[in-house]
């Protein structure tokens, strides 16, 4: 069956969100193929193809002989009006396949507020959204990002969940796949007892929780023979056997981060205890910087770009990153690509860092002090001292920048109003360093920005135990960081406390928050992250009406020995580990980053062997 998808394009606004045929676009025939993968980003365009996984993994999968990848993305308000007035389902970008055609459909998870989105998906293409309602003849359904650490509020949409990195895994899952199609007469159950054994790979359903009367886990058991008590996330131990790709699909319509991308090294060293990212990754392991340099002119070639990023959690950290810079401005001014390093510390930024990045053209300065006061960034062990703010954006502006966006978050643990009103103190000293610099850019004022987040404790985190802050408490810090502001060279963003309370209950939530989703969507929620699409009132009803107090989740404290909803999924990093940081966080005790002394997180083991050589200078 064809479908008059056409005549929706001029009825909506950014019509090219849905064509397809971009450059670098791979377009294979998905009859030919033995698999057809559909790649879902539950978000917009603009959003997905600013999302370097899925390139990653689009580029891999489609290299495999016997599998097509195709891109879905979610449509906005105005295409998914339209789709349901058709009665047309949600295609691909590519060939324009209905999502229900697909043999796999792999949603990327990368925020906790795309839940209901997923669910909009999966309908609007003709997808059961419930695993237990899906037939034999039904795609298989799996998920994977950030997300994936705590499955359980979503357990009960996938098939599959994928702990870790995909670069192998989702090779494998596809390979397990082809091989049932081709003997056919396998159950999916057959199927997904196969596909359990490829390492990282979690099937809900082959596991039973069982609760304590208070409400808390009281325990996740397999039900199923063979299948492992906890499972282990899957891991890239050498990362230059998997080169950058080279051939990114150029967007039609700007994608919110719309350049060139290259990731030079994947998890970090530095142990910041707020930041999941930073432990759901480890250990950290680099490229070499010849095969960067290599990716980076032949992608910037292939796509035209003249931004190039140099991506990962602590780019400064890349242990070859002047060599690295000095290579890439070899070719890069020639071509006009100006480089960009998006995740600057600001404890190792420098004069010739600034050199080497602005040779064709200035991008804006961020950093992340994340809090006001020293005491409170020794308790998220951030290792900045104001000190080393003072010395980098004296620097900055001695070398001509007049703007500086200062990352901040709110609610973390032990914070008082003292510690909010350091965050204006802290951007009202660096106003009066840029007018006290004699090399400051004459004739121009100077621009503080202060972004500020709500801070969510996240599982596999040493501030997975702490109770996030109300929203009475967050909006009330909120309004006394307005006041504590007295000067109009500072200005203030902050985000929505409202959407953080939800997406702390999601983060730390179990199953019983999946028929919560999905009462949640039929009401008519979704695109939770956009603040002019969240119904948070919609949200609490639903949670009333189904007898489920959300401030369970996320706003008590998690006993150091609970058992979590995702104590069954091993990131690498210990329980006995984060449960030491959590004690030094409460001391105010700091630790050192992991490149210059081992502190025993466990993550070593996921390489077998040290995740660095002690022997040589590393810091």
């Amino acid at each position: 069956m064809t479908y008059d998808f056409d005549a929706l394009l001029d009825r909506v606004e950014k019509p090219a969100r849905y064509t397809g045929g971009e450059m670098n676009a791979e377009v294979k025939p998905i009859s030919q193929a033995e698999i057809s993968f559909a790649f879902c980003f539950p978000d917009t365009y603009e959003v997905a193809m600013s999302h370097l996984g899925m390139k990653i993994l689009y580029g891999i999968l489609n290299e495999l002989p016997y599998a097509v990848c195709e891109r879905v993305c979610m449509p906005w308000v105005d295409m998914l009006c339209e789709l349901r007035k058709s009665k047309i389902p949600l295609c691909s970008l590519e060939s324009h396949t209905p999502l229900s055609r697909f043999d796999i459909i792999g949603f990327t998870l990368q925020y906790e507020m795309s839940y209901t989105n997923v669910l909009e998906m999966m309908d609007l293409g003709g997808v059961p959204v419930l695993s237990s309602e899906r037939g034999e003849d039904d795609p298989i359904v799996l998920a994977g990002g950030p997300c994936a650490c705590n499955a359980e509020p979503i357990a009960d949409f996938f098939d599959v969940v994928q702990l870790g990195e995909g670069e192998n895994q989702l090779p494998s899952i596809c390979a397990e796949i082809e091989k049932a199609k081709k003997e056919g007469g396998v159950s999916k159950k057959e199927l997904l007892l196969r596909i359990a054994k490829i390492p990282g790979v979690y099937i809900p359903a082959f596991y039973d929780v069982t609760y304590c009367e208070d409400g808390r886990v009281k325990a996740i058991t397999p039900n199923e023979p063979g299948i492992p008590a906890r499972i282990t996330k899957a891991i890239i131990k050498d990362l230059n056997e998997f080169a950058p790709p080279t051939n990114f699909v150029v967007p039609m319509v700007g994608a919110i981060q719309d350049r060139a991308s290259i990731e030079v090294l994947r998890g970090c060293v530095r142990g910041c205890r707020f930041c999941q990212a930073g432990f759901l990754y480890r250990p950290m392991r680099q490229r070499d910087a010849s095969l960067l340099n290599k990716a980076a002119q032949d992608l910037c070639a292939n796509t035209g770009y003249e931004e190039l990023s140099l991506s990962s959690l602590s780019t400064s950290d890349h242990g070859q990153l002047e060599e690295l810079l000095d290579d890439l401005n070899e070719w890069a001014p020639k071509e006009h690509v100006s480089l960009s390093l998006p995740s600057l510390r600001m404890d190792n930024f420098s004069q010739s860092l600034i050199e080497k990045t602005t040779k064709v053209r200035k991008s804006g300065l961020t950093f992340a002090a994340e809090a006001g006061t020293q005491r409170l960034r020794d308790v998220i062990n951030k290792n900045v001292t104001w000190d080393e703010i003072e010395k980098t954006c004296s620097l900055a502006f001695a070398n001509g920048y007049s703007s500086v966006k200062l990352y901040f978050m709110m609610g973390l643990p032990t914070e008082t109003m003292e510690d909010i009103e350091g965050i204006a103190e802290t951007a009202q000293k660096v106003v009066d360093l840029y007018y006290s610099n004699p090399r400051h850019a004459k004739g121009r004022g100077v621009q503080v920005t202060i972004s500020c987040a709500c801070f969510v404790p996240k599982p596999h985190t040493p501030f997975q135990f702490v109770p996030m802050d109300t929203e009475e408490s967050l909006q009330a810090k909120q309004k006394h960081l307005l006041e504590s502001v007295h000067s109009r060279k500072i200005k203030v963003n902050y985000h929505d406390s409202t959407t953080s309370f939800l997406e702390g209950v999601f983060a730390k939530g179990d199953r019983r928050l999946a028929p919560v989703i999905l009462e949640a969507y039929k009401r008519g929620c979704y695109f939770d992250g956009w603040e002019e699409c969240f119904k948070y009132d919609t949200w609490m009803q639903v949670f009333e009406d189904l007898g489920i107090d959300p401030k369970f989740y996320c706003q008590r404290p998690i006993g150091l020995d609970e058992v979590t909803p995702w104590s069954h999924m091993d990131y690498g990093v210990t329980h006995e580990y984060l449960v030491r940081e959590y004690n030094k966080a409460l001391a105010a005790q700091t630790t050192q980053p992991c490149n210059r002394a081992c502190h025993g997180c466990g993550a070593n083991h996921l390489l077998g062997g040290p995740c660095f050589d002690y022997s040589q200078n590393l810091v």
